[in-house]
Order: structure tokens, then sequence, then C-alpha cells
């Protein structure tokens, strides 16, 4: 059996008169004629060689097993039509389609998923790209072309081809478990070198031949700073990490803020960043005040 292809208008006429209970009611809503919404209704039945409503020894039309069983498809391809449209409408009104975002590993995950939650209740037409990256990767991402917009820190210098705006900033602490020789009173200076420093390292070669904080010769290198936090907290070593990320292992005694004489510890400011020849749309814009305004909140 060959079957016709249902117009979208006739999908939307089914939907109706199940959405209003009636033939009557799906005409009210739709300013039609009852004949026009019963005559839509059977041109979708012929398309589809089914029998959508039980129409005899009831005043309410009820879905047959077929139109039960049709029901979700052609919701589904009602909604898809919908967002289409709405996508469109948002293209014309000047929002992107999409945007690709990459953030420093030192953001708070607290604060990213406040801003991601409300974002997707702002702009539900926009598709968001999410990475997380370390130091000189994140610039990396957006000179590659895999993001439009960064929040990133203050490692990767003033590169020409991207604008900065400063948003925030965060405390970077020099942290221990509470066994490590460090952890002690009166640490002289040049200590710290003698102990293995936690680091996190960049992926990229923005930073090749740079060091940030680094005081000792042995260090282990890692790219994730979970992991840095696990081996920090198990005493391997020493190393700074964002005072929102461990303040409660600071307030239940498994890390201790260092006292060293060097004063590892920094403050680290967050900066947006784009490429100059890109101009920011509406959806990425607000990202940015967005993050400004979560940052501000921080008790850093």
């Amino acid at each position: 059996m060959k079957l016709g292809e249902p117009t979208l208008d006739q999908i939307r006429i089914f939907l109706a008169v199940v959405e209003e209970g009636s033939f009557g009611g799906a005409a009210r809503a739709s300013g039609r004629a009852v004949s026009a919404i019963s005559y839509g209704v059977a041109q979708l039945e012929a398309q589809l060689a089914v029998t959508l409503f039980e129409r005899e020894g009831s005043k309410k039309p009820v879905l047959t097993e077929a139109g039960e069983g049709l029901l979700a498809e052609a919701r589904s391809i009602a909604d898809r039509v919908d967002a289409l449209l709405a996508k469109a409408r948002s293209l014309h009104a000047g929002l992107e389609s999409s945007v690709g975002l990459v953030l420093d590993v030192m953001v708070s995950g607290e604060v990213t998923a406040l801003v991601l939650r409300e974002f997707r209740d702002m702009f539900p037409t926009v598709a968001l790209t999410l990475n997380i990256e370390g130091l000189g990767a994140v610039a990396e991402c957006l000179l590659d072309e895999r993001a439009e917009l960064a929040i990133g820190g203050p490692v990767i210098g003033d590169l020409p081809s991207l604008e900065r705006q400063v948003i925030g900033r965060i405390d970077l602490v020099p942290v221990a478990a509470p066994g490590h020789p460090l952890a002690a009173r009166d640490i002289p200076p040049g200590e710290s070198r003698k102990h293995l420093q936690l680091v996190l390292a960049d992926r990229s070669d923005f930073t090749q031949g740079r060091e940030f904080s680094v005081l000792s010769p042995l260090t282990w290198r890692l790219g994730d700073l979970g992991a840095k936090h696990s081996l920090l907290k198990q005493g391997l070593g020493w190393g700074n990490m964002p005072r929102h990320q461990i303040s409660r292992d600071l307030a239940e005694g498994r890390l201790v803020e260092l006292d060293l004489p060097e004063k590892p510890g920094a403050l680290y400011p967050f900066s947006a960043m784009w490429r100059r020849d890109h101009r920011l749309g509406p959806a990425a814009s607000w990202l940015i005040d967005s993050f400004r305004e979560q940052l501000s909140r921080c008790p850093d």
C-alpha cells in the first residue's frame, strides 16, 4: 500500500482536535469552521490509510489504537517545525544559531552550572558547544576557531588577534595535606624547592618555556585540576589550588593552607576573550555579563 504525504497543516489539525477534545473546540482555537477541521482530519486519515478517531457512539472524538500510536510522532514533527521557525526568527533578529564556549579549568563548576542553566532558558534556540581547558589551551580554542568566546586566565598574555575584557578573579592558595612537611610553621626560605610540587600542565604551546608560581625543580605536570586535587589530599605534593574548590577541605582539615616565605599564591583574574575578526552576538554577550555577575558573587 502506497501512503501519501500529509501536510503540516493536517498534522496540526489532528493535534488541535486531541488537545481541545472536540472538532468544535479545535475549530474555535484555530479560527476555522468545523467543516474545515473535519476535512483536514479526513485528509490526514486518507494519506496515512488509518482511522484516527472513533466518531460513532460518542459526542467526544476518541483516539483509535492507530491514532494513539501516531500521536507522539505527530507532536514530534510539530515541535521540530516550531523549533525550526523559532531559530529562523532568531537569525533574522540577529541571534546566533550556535555559540562555541571554552572555559578555563579554574572557573568554578557551580558558577558554570548556574550560568549555563539560565542560558538554556534564555536562548533555547542557540546550540551551545562547551570545552574546558587550562592555561594556553583556552586561547588555542579561539584561534583554531573551535570556539567564539572564552573565559580564560592571565597566563596567555595579550595576543594581538584577541580582544580581552576582565570580568572577575579568584584566589589561588598553596596547599598540602596536614602531614606534609611544608604544613609546619616557620618554614625557612627555599624549603619549598625540596618538595614535589604539583603543577597544572598546558596542553598548548602558548606558554612553552614559561612557568607560573613554580618554585620547585621537582614537579608533576597534570592536565586535570581534579587529579591535582586528589593527589594533594593524598599528601603526594604541594601546589596552588582555587580557594573555592578546596574551601571545604580546608574547613574539615583534609588540606591546610601553606604559609611559605615565597608567597606563591596569587589572585587569578578571568577575562572574556574573543577574536577581533569576530563580532559577538546577543547570546555570547549575555554569557559575558552573566559570568561577570556570578564571579562577583564568589566568596573569593
